[in-house]
This record gives structure tokens, C-alpha cells and sequence, in this order.
């Protein structure tokens, strides 16, 4: 169990890696305590007033010109809660939960929410005993924030609804009593700051961002792969193409290429022979991989920085004490980068679907035998998994329509415009599931390729990742049961085992 403290200083993508990948132990800074101390103060502050005040004691939406009597203050917040725990669908699962939970903590850290310690310690508890709400997946439209999932996070907090700790699933009493934890009775606002925010959307989002990186890291691996098994040029890398076109991401790419290729003999076997260019899937990486790792780092940054935001509303300020409303639960920052890391998810796995068809195609492989298969007729191959990469390479195209530019009003039309960003988001792990599958599938092929020219080798990284695959999938040299040698062809791009130890470019160089 990995130990964070939350500061000023906000979770770094590193961090939020972390939480997401398994168990984690918050604690807050003595400075946010304080913090927090002070904004739930001030609430109860505008409550002894009698000012009428949007949250703490009036209605929600629509209903928000209806002034609620003190009285029935902390049964507001229960109603709220409860009426708001409308999401379908399966459970997200527990890498989700655990990192929407430890974001909700982060905003309300900030002190502007009015939330008392005793709330966000029994997020902090849960969360050290990896005890998870159940939250159903569907249900957001990205604005008020996350309304659904965030209330049945948060009924668990009052003992309300199911949890899961080990992939066991119990009441949500159970799992309060099991960590020792008593139920909490929500005060003026407490509801409310538990389920405005954009944390649910913000935690799909950063797990499609974390698959993506997987998957972008080991797909230029399998491009470096093919080049090489194709006899293809590494010219098109040289820097000083790259250097006149200037993008970032594009020159990064060309450098990880050249890291990958250089030193390979087979590269060296055919430096002087008569082909001039190779086709735009093998000579063009650096400048599509490279787009799409600009458009990572785009998104790495928004998300970063929505995982550190507060996106309450209203927010209450101590000094002077006031409660201001305003629209930071809109999550259009996260439904736009969810939308490029889908576009980036199916130009990987457009690529390399193409790098693959080259690969069986004896028209296009430079003397490589059809379907990468000796005996071809009595043998199919590759021929069927190239289609399988097809199927998924189009099935992607669909899911990357972008969700952002969806709209649909809700709550009577007070919340005319929302962001969608919560499916926008969800789709990703999808969509990163098909590439890494078409990733695999191109990475079988390659090391297909390489093996038929033995005795010359591959440059040392990519011959550490030609032995990775073999580790998990023999050579093909008859038909055989093709299902189980796909999974593990993903599985290699999903757990990063075929990436070298090279210069890997921010933020692929978390990845090892």
C-alpha cells in the first residue's frame, strides 16, 4: 500500500498512477486541516445567520428559490444524497472508485467545500481499509459534476447502499462496521460538496489516460518491429527531418525510433538496396505517434489539473466568509481531453492495422512468405487475426466520436448545457482494450517477420521484445488454436513487459 500526503502541493500524474494502480493511505497536512476546519466553520456560520443561501439551506436545480427550514437541514442533505443514487449499470471497478474517491478528498482538502474533518476521515478511512462503495457506471451527463456516481459514494459514508473490499461485495454497514468506522449524519452543505464535482469523470478519464500510455509506448515498439521486419528505411527518422518541422511530440518519436532500430543487422543488410520510400504506416510514425503523443501530454496536463481542482459549487471562502456559486462541476476541460485520447486510441490502432497488413501481404513484405506462414494454402496464418485488427481498428472509429459536443438540457432546463464527459471518458478503457489487442496482434506478426530472417538479428531492445513474445507465444509454424496466443499477444502490451530501457519521453518515461 503506497502512502500519500495531501498538501498544497496536489497530486502529481506520478501520484495519481499510483492510486490508481492499487491500494492507497492518505493523510492530510496539518495546513488543510486547518483549512478545512475554517470553511466548515463559516457554514455553520451563514446557518446560526439565517441568510438564505443556495445548498446549505435551499433547495437544488430548480428547486433552489425553496428555503428550507433549520430543522430540516440535516435531512435535506440525507434526501439529497438518497434521491441522487440513480446510476446503472455494472460497478465500475475498484482502480475507478478508489481514485474518484481520493480526488474527492483532494477538493475538499482546499477548504472551500464546508465540509467537516469527520467527512473527508471517513473517506480517508475507507480508502486505507480498500473498502470501495459499489457505484454503477452510467448515470453522469458530466454537469452538475457527477451527480449519481459521487451519491453512491457518498450514501456509503451514512451506511447506505453496497461496498466491496477483495471483490467481495457487502452492505455499506458491513464495511463501516468491518473498518470500525461509524456512520456519518451529513450537516448543512455536506451533501452537496459530496456530489458536485467532476471526480468520477476526471478518475475514467485518467485510467483511459493510463491504458493509453501502455498502449502508445509498446505501439512503437511494434512500429520499430515491423520496420525492421519489413526491411523498411530508418531515414525517415533522422532528426533533422524533424528539427525543421518542430513539434515536440513528433521529434520525441523520431528519437525513440532511432533508439529502437539503431544497431540492428538486419537494418544493416539492406542499407544500399534500390527501395526508395517505404509506405506512410512504416515512414510517417513520427509524425502521426507524434501528434498523438502532443495530444497525450494535453491531456495529461487537463486531467492533472482537474484531478487537483475544486469543482464544488457553491464554494464557501473564510476570509471574508462568503458563499459564491458558480459552474467549476462542469466538466467540458475533461470531456475534451477524453475526446483527444480517443482520437489518439484509434490512430494507434489505424496504424498499426495498416504496419500489419504490409506484414501478411507478400506484395507489400519485401520477400516475407503470405500470412508470415510457410506451407501457405494448407496454412492460413495471420490472415484471420489481420481481419480480427480490421474488425477492431473500425470498431474504434465509432467509439471516438466525440462525446463533447453532445448536449442534452436536464433538471427543467436549468442545466441547459452539460459536457457528457463521464461516457466520453468510460469509452476509453474500450477502445484501449481493442488497440492493445491490434497492438498484440502486430507485435506477433513483427516478431513472425524477424524470425524469418534469422541468422541476422534485430537491434538489442527490439530483441529483448522479440524474446518477451516468445517467453509467451512460439514460433507459428502450422495452424494452430489462434485465441489463446492473441490474449497473450495483449497482454504484453497491456502490462508494459515488451518496453525497452530507453530515453522514454515524458510521460511515457513513467511507464518502466
Amino acid at each position: 500500500m503506497i502512502e500519500l500526503t495531501i498538501s498544497e502541493a496536489g497530486f502529481a500524474l506520478a501520484d495519481l498512477r499510483a492510486i490508481h494502480d492499487g491500494p492507497v493511505r492518505l493523510t492530510l497536512d496539518d495546513v488543510a486541516r486547518k483549512r478545512i476546519a475554517a470553511s466548515a466553520a463559516t457554514v455553520e456560520a451563514i446557518v446560526a445567520s439565517g441568510k438564505t443561501v443556495y445548498g446549505i439551506n435551499t433547495g437544488f436545480g430548480l428547486l433552489a428559490s425553496e428555503r428550507i427550514g433549520d430543522g430540516e437541514l440535516a435531512q435535506l442533505q440525507k434526501n439529497l444524497i438518497l434521491s441522487h443514487c440513480s446510476g446503472v449499470g455494472e460497478f465500475m471497478p475498484d482502480e475507478w472508485v478508489r481514485l474518484m474517491m481520493a480526488l474527492k478528498v483532494m477538493s475538499l482538502s482546499a477548504g472551500v467545500s464546508g465540509v467537516r474533518l469527520e467527512v473527508i476521515d471517513t473517506l480517508l478511512a475507507l480508502l486505507a481499509h480498500e473498502i470501495y462503495p459499489c457505484v454503477p457506471a452510467k448515470g453522469s451527463v458530466g454537469a452538475s459534476g457527477d451527480l449519481a456516481p459521487l451519491a453512491h459514494m457518498s450514501a456509503v459514508l451514512m451506511g447506505v447502499g453496497e461496498v466491496r473490499r477483495g471483490g467481495h461485495i457487502m452492505t455499506a454497514a458491513e464495511g463501516l462496521s468491518l473498518a470500525g468506522i461509524p456512520p456519518v449524519e451529513l450537516a448543512p452543505k455536506e451533501g452537496l460538496a459530496l456530489i458536485n464535482g467532476t471526480q468520477a469523470s476526471t478518475a475514467m478519464a485518467l485510467s483511459g489516460l493510463f491504458k493509453t500510455l501502455r498502449v502508445f509506448g509498446a505501439a512503437l515498439v511494434a512500429g520499430g518491429m515491423s520496420v525492421d521486419a519489413l526491411k523498411g528505411s530508418d531515414t525517415p527518422f533522422d532528426p533533422r527531418i524533424h528539427a525543421v518541422r518542430g513539434h515536440a511530440g513528433q521529434k520525441d518519436v523520431a528519437a525513440v525510433l532511432r533508439q529502437l532500430i539503431a544497431g540492428s543487422d538486419i537494418r544493416n543488410s539492406h542499407v544500399d538496396c534500390s527501395r526508395v520510400q517505404d509506405p506512410y504506416s512504416l515512414r510517417c510514425q513520427p509524425q502521426v505517434m507524434g501528434a498523438a503523443l502532443d495530444a497525450i501530454r494535453f491531456a495529461a496536463q487537463t486531467l492533472t489539473t482537474e484531478a487537483n481542482a475544486v469543482t464544488d459549487n457553491p464554494l464557501v471562502f473564510s476570509d471574508p466568509a462568503e458563499a459564491l456559486s458558480g459552474g467549476n462541476f462542469h466538466a467540458e476541460p475533461v470531456a475534451f481531453a477524453a475526446d483527444l485520447l480517443a482520437m489518439v486510441l484509434c490512430e494507434i490502432g489505424n496504424l498499426s492495422e495498416r504496419r500489419l497488413s504490409i506484414l501478411v501481404d507478400p506484395k507489400m513484405s519485401g520477400g516475407l512468405p503470405a500470412f508470415l506462414v510457410k506451407d501457405g494454402g494448407l496454412n492460413s496464418g495471420f490472415m484471420i487475426p489481420q481481419v480480427t485488427a480490421a474488425a477492431l481498428a473500425s470498431e474504434n472509429k465509432g467509439l471516438a466520436h466525440p462525446a463533447s459536443v453532445d448536449t442534452i438540457p436536464t433538471s427543467a432546463n436549468q442545466e441547459d448545457h452539460v459536457s457528457m464527459a463521464a461516457h466520453g471518458a468510460r469509452r476509453l478503457s474500450d477502445m484501449a482494450w481493442n488497440t492493445a489487442n491490434i497492438v498484440g496482434i502486430e507485435v506477433l506478426a513483427a516478431a513472425q517477420g524477424l524470425d524469418f530472417h534469422r541468422p541476422l538479428k534485430s537491434s538489442a531492445p527490439l530483441e529483448m521484445a522479440h524474446a518477451a513474445v516468445r517467453e509467451q507465444v512460439a514460433h507459428y509454424d502450422q495452424d494452430r488454436y489462434w485465441a489463446d496466443d492473441l490474449e497473450r499477444g495483449a497482454n504484453l502490451v497491456r502490462s508494459g513487459a515488451l518496453l525497452p530501457d530507453i530515453d522514454w519521453p515524458a510521460p511515457l518515461d513513467c511507464l518502466k
